[in-house]
């Protein structure tokens, strides 16, 4: 049986506040790049098992060419994404720093919106709008 998706979100809530908390104890004393450097080897290392573990292997060949390169470009945005995510770190208090990557949400909401043509709710969208809100306070104040 498979927990429901909202427990993996929180989850990923929960492990991205780790991420920066122990990210800009990690970072103290590194250059930013080797602190990243250092983090996706353990991703790395972790996937493996876990994929290993739960029998997820799969030929290459089997996987289809948008997948290949939506994975790809995803792999690429992640690492910049996490680059500029230590580089901040590195430079800026966590309380600043962590509520501007925030930003990702509303941003993902106008990307579905206007790369997949998803069609919000306007509750979802005022929540967009104040997250946004939110992230000025938090940022500029």
């Amino acid at each position: 049986m498979t927990a429901p998706w909202w427990w993996f979100a929180l989850g990923s809530a929960v492990f991205a506040a780790l991420t920066a908390l122990l990210g800009k104890v990690g970072v103290a004393g590194l250059p930013s790049n080797l602190a990243t450097l250092i983090r996706t080897l353990v991703v790395i290392v972790v996937t493996i098992i876990l994929i290993t573990v739960r029998d997820e292997w799969r030929r290459p060949a089997t996987i289809s060419w948008t997948s290949w390169m939506a994975l790809i470009l995803s792999g690429a945005a992640t690492g910049l994404s996490w680059l500029c995510y230590f580089r901040a770190l590195s430079m800026a208090p966590l309380s600043r720093v962590a509520p501007l990557d925030k930003l990702s949400v509303a941003l993902v909401i106008l990307f579905g919106i206007v790369f997949l043509g998803e069609r919000p709710s306007v509750p979802h969208l005022l929540g967009g709008g104040l997250i946004v809100l939110g992230v000025l306070m938090l940022a500029c104040f």
